[in-house]
């Protein structure tokens, strides 16, 4: 994660390019997110996979339903309506911001920040906001690696973001919630970087990546036999070309075949 006054170099970026490892450019204390590199499969299948479920009202539902499940620690009954489960998840979240608050004997008032004063903010809400958006980067980099895409999302919509914000609720009354109140309850000289090194630790020691990567297919229901990642060993080799009959058929032509 780069920050302002980072210099990096081409050849750097080329490198961890062909490593699998994602770059993100960031704000201050890692609070706004600019932009990424390209994540490491050269194959759309899940990208397409994503796309028809998300033009498609029904299957859209089935991953709605399917993504507030696995947020629950309880089977939820199939008889409730989205918005009887949106309310269940409300209460979920304020449950897990009034535990947080006694265990770490920090008074909550409630979520309020201003993204236009970020000190105006009280310590709870600045952590809160620090450990959502690394929380958000590791999302983000596990979408793009897998090769899905980070703006169809399914319970959120609009932004190039949307389905990193559906990835990272999952996530969050287990990780960042906790973690915010605890850094704040410690009242470290620097919030911010108490949050990212907490984040940092959590992460690599849950082995947050591998999760993400499992509960993204579980929730697009992806079945991982019909993936032959057909570029894995040649990145450069020609994709297909569409047929309305035959759906793809081979396309491209190689130099070497000329």
């Amino acid at each position: 994660m780069l920050g302002p006054g980072t210099t990096v170099t081409h050849a750097a970026v080329k490198t961890l390019a062909e490593c699998g490892c994602t770059v993100l450019w960031t704000g201050e204390n890692a609070v706004r997110f600019y932009a990424q590199g390209l994540g490491e499969t050269r194959s759309a299948v899940r990208l397409l996979h994503q796309a028809r479920l998300c033009s498609d009202s029904e299957r859209r539902m089935q991953v709605v339903m399917r993504l507030y499940r696995m947020r629950f620690q309880e089977e939820v009954d199939d008889s409730l309506t989205l918005r009887q489960i949106r309310g269940m998840e409300g209460a979920r979240v304020r449950q897990a911001y009034a535990q947080a608050s006694r265990d770490g004997g920090i008074p909550w008032t409630g979520r309020a920040y201003r993204r236009d004063r970020w000190s105006a903010s009280d310590e709870v809400n600045r952590a809160l906001s620090a450990a959502n958006s690394c929380l958000y980067g590791v999302c983000h980099a596990a979408i793009l690696s897998l090769g899905y895409s980070p703006a169809l999302g399914f319970i959120h919509t609009g932004k190039m973001l949307s389905f990193v914000y559906d990835v990272a609720d999952l996530y969050k009354t287990d990780l960042t919630i906790p973690m915010a109140f605890h850094a704040a309850a410690e009242k470290p000289p620097n919030l911010e970087t108490r949050v990212r090194y907490a984040c940092r630790e959590s992460f690599h020691n849950g082995r947050l990546l591998q999760r993400i990567v499992q509960d993204l297919d579980q929730a697009l229901a992806f079945d991982e036999a019909t993936d032959d990642q057909p570029f894995a060993d040649d990145e450069a080799r020609p994709g297909g070309l569409w047929d309305p009959q035959e759906g793809e058929v081979a396309g491209g032509r190689n130099q070497e075949d000329e």
